[in-house]
């Protein structure tokens, strides 16, 4: 008996799940409502695609917060070193940057995304694009619309891997969250992750600093403390350094309505040093003149001082010190989850078995960023999603071998 799997989502969790299906000589058929497969997959290589991370795996592991007991299992099977070698396997080889994270050689994800299109169609996967999924009939079969109109198909087991609810217009807008309510699943509601917060900023600071980096500097917010960089806009803050507190900053607006976040600008100086030079004569120079000369404050960092301190503190050398170890910036609400790099929130595990199949519709099984996970930029994402396809693959056949063991899982 062959069996068939309906995958529906075209991203690495979807095709993942597709390959190792396939290999078990599954009848698969990938269902996506965009006219191409895998977009956000490229737009998340737009800056060079960042793989997964090379820090030892209980480091690794850590990055998943609440949910590293549950991503964990998918991770043991499918690692980042396994990641790396699967992607040698296509002919694209990475590579370790200063930073510990993983590229392909070529930073592009175009390349890596065509060879394995192509090996999985050469496999016999089948692709229906602009094909958008709307729930199921009272037969549980499943509903598509399409330029043809409205089509209806049956599969022996339905793969979800339909993304998260950022860059909708890439096809992850979570409008399979109603279809999954009514399916008598538990979802959470989805929140922006990885995203940036609003600061009301004054109509000068926006004017002159919008779109300009604030590098070295640390970032301190209850337990979190790091050095990096990050960006000025006209909303607010956004970038790398923002994005890796992210989900305690929202957690925490979320509670309390807003919170405040406290920049060290100058980390590799102290606060004694900062006073001394600052209480040398300014002479005739002006303040900003004084700042940098004194301690090499300039640009987006002094127009910071300005911003949230009186005019007052700037006659004290201490204050001015103080505020340069510990500028607070209050931060009113994250931006909106569309334009955030990932979200949070989805299918809770306790929807699910240790197969990730829906205990109120067996056969129906979910993976990637849909389900109720999330992680900082740096791979951790990508590598998650696609150890979740597999895990998510390996399920179904684990419950189709308990009605034929010969479709047991094989590897």
């Amino acid at each position: 008996m062959t069996y068939s799997a309906a995958i529906i989502g075209g991203g690495p969790a979807g095709l993942m799940a597709a390959e190792v299906l396939i290999e078990q000589g599954v009848k698969v058929d990938v269902y996506d409502s965009m006219p191409s497969l895998g977009r956000k997959f490229l737009m998340a290589g737009r800056g060079g695609l960042n793989l997964t991370h090379s820090e030892p795996f209980e480091q690794f592991i850590s990055r998943y917060g609440k949910r590293k007991n549950e991503v964990q299992k998918w991770l043991t099977d499918f690692t980042p070193d396994d990641l790396r070698e699967w992607t040698g396997g296509l002919g694209v080889e990475t590579f370790v940057g200063t930073s510990g994270r993983v590229f392909p050689v070529g930073m592009k994800t175009s390349p890596l995304l065509r060879a394995w299109l192509k090996r999985l169609a050469d496999s016999g996967v089948e692709f229906h694009l602009r094909h958008r999924w709307v729930g199921w009939n009272a037969d549980r079969s499943l509903k598509f619309e399409t330029s043809e109109g409205e089509k209806t198909l049956h599969a022996d087991a339905v793969i979800l891997a339909l993304g998260g609810g950022s860059w909708a217009r890439l096809g992850s807008d979570g409008a399979w969250v109603k279809w999954l309510d009514q399916a008598g699943a538990e979802v959470k509601p989805l929140k922006p992750s990885n995203c940036g917060f609003d600061v009301k900023w004054s109509p000068h600071f926006q004017e002159k600093f919008d779109g300009q980096p604030i590098k070295s500097v640390a970032l301190s917010f209850g337990e979190f403390h790091r050095q990096g960089e990050f960006i000025v806009t006209k909303d607010g803050v956004e970038g790398s350094l923002i994005y890796a507190a992210s989900a305690s900053i929202r957690d925490e607006i979320e509670a309390r309505g807003e919170t405040v976040i406290t920049l060290d600008m100058s980390p590799d100086r102290s606060e004694e040093w900062l006073v001394e030079k600052l209480s040398k004569p300014r002479g005739s120079r002006s303040m900003s003149s004084h700042l940098e000369k004194t301690i090499g404050l300039k640009g987006v960092k002094v127009g910071l001082l300005y911003e949230f301190m009186s005019k007052e503190d700037f006659t004290y050398p201490e204050r001015i010190a103080a505020f340069v170890k510990r500028m607070p910036i209050p931060l009113v609400a994250p931006r909106p989850l569309d334009e955030a790099i990932s979200s949070a929130g989805g299918v809770t595990f306790e929807s699910l078995d240790e197969n990730l199949m829906l205990r109120s519709m067996p056969g129906i099984f979910c993976a990637g960023e849909m389900l109720d996970w999330e992680a900082p930029t740096g791979g951790y994402m990508l590598t998650a999603c696609f150890a979740s396809g597999r895990a998510a693959a390996a399920g179904v056949l684990k419950w189709w071998g308990k009605a034929n063991p010969s479709m047991s899982p094989k590897f």
